[in-house]
């Protein structure tokens, strides 16, 4: 089969497209026929260096998948040859998505329907599953204000819909050039951190403190934008930020690490809404599989403006 191989650990040109072996499904397992695959800020990270994830060269990245299932190992029932899926592969050793054929445990899959591209299928698994995961362990009740860094990014755009299906009022921290999109998908106020302090101007839009802030980037905005979290709030993070923890625990902050783990149930849960169209996946690059080198180059600027896809039969 075709994939893009990384051979040695390092920068975007690491990604070479080549043969690889055909993986087989074993017990408990089903093959797909990849059509599409995500592109995450995970997969950059795990081409640096995989070691972290436990990927060992050469291997084959990418987690999020779509396609057609061609094969099933013995035991498995729900789902056949034929069938329109998506999936996130094994996190975090898995991986495997930026080829022709993946396997996963069938567990793992979700069926799409016809209307569901496999472009936004594979958009959707590992970003809006995050974005999921962020709003499960703040747990904030309707109503509730939530400040979010990184709105204009993937899991971004995905949670301002999900925030916004649950009533909760968001304000969105992210480029002027997507403030229209992001009002669109669900929030309440925008703010464009290059041009206004982030903290005293959420407090004006929110009319006073915050209850929690969604850490989608990492690094020093946290810090920024702690003045505007009220004292027993909450801080959900999936990137490494840079904070003094005296401060959280002089005011009684809670501060979650989320980094997301397999879960079929929550994929199916994504699939079922694409299907209702009650949640949009935002893609701003579809490229043939040959071209992951360059779609990695677009993550690393960081401002993508959507998901990046890669079509595996281009």
């Amino acid at each position: 089969m075709r994939a893009m191989l990384v051979s040695e650990f390092g920068g975007p040109d690491q990604l070479r497209l080549g043969q690889a072996a055909d993986p087989v499904a074993g017990p408990g397992q089903a093959r797909i026929v990849v059509h599409a695959a995500g592109v995450n800020p995970v997969d950059a990270g795990n081409r640096a260096d995989g070691s972290w994830a436990g990927l060992r060269v050469p291997c084959i990245l990418g987690y999020d998948v779509a396609g057609v299932v061609d094969s099933v190992g013995e035991g498995v029932s729900g789902l056949a040859p034929g069938d329109r899926v998506m999936a996130m592969t094994h996190f975090l050793d898995g991986a495997g998505g930026y080829a022709e054929l993946a396997v996963i445990d069938a567990g793992l899959a979700a069926p799409i329907s016809a209307a569901v591209s496999f472009a936004e299928a594979a958009a959707t698994p590992l970003a809006a599953g995050t974005a999921l995961l962020v709003l499960s362990r703040l747990g904030l009740p309707a109503a509730s204000r939530l400040l979010v860094l990184g709105a204009s990014g993937g899991v971004g755009l995905f949670l301002l819909q999900q925030a916004a299906a649950a009533e909760i009022v968001t304000i969105g921290v992210g480029r002027q050039a997507m403030h229209a999109q992001m009002s669109a998908l669900g929030a309440t106020a925008c703010i464009d951190y290059t041009r206004e302090g982030v903290a005293a101007r959420a407090q004006v839009l929110a009319g006073g403190p915050v209850d929690a802030v969604a850490d989608l980037v990492g690094g020093t905005l946290a810090a920024a934008a702690l003045p505007a979290l009220r004292p027993g709030g909450q801080i959900a993070a999936i990137a490494a930020p840079e904070l003094d923890l005296d401060p959280l625990l002089d005011a009684n902050i809670t501060f979650h690490g989320v980094l997301i783990a397999d879960d079929g149930d929550r994929t199916q849960t994504l699939a079922a809404l694409l299907d209702r169209q009650a949640l949009r996946p935002v893609v701003s690059h579809v490229l043939p599989l040959a071209a992951a080198a360059e779609a990695h180059r677009i993550l690393e600027r960081r401002h993508a403006s959507g998901k990046i896809v890669l079509d595996v039969t281009r």
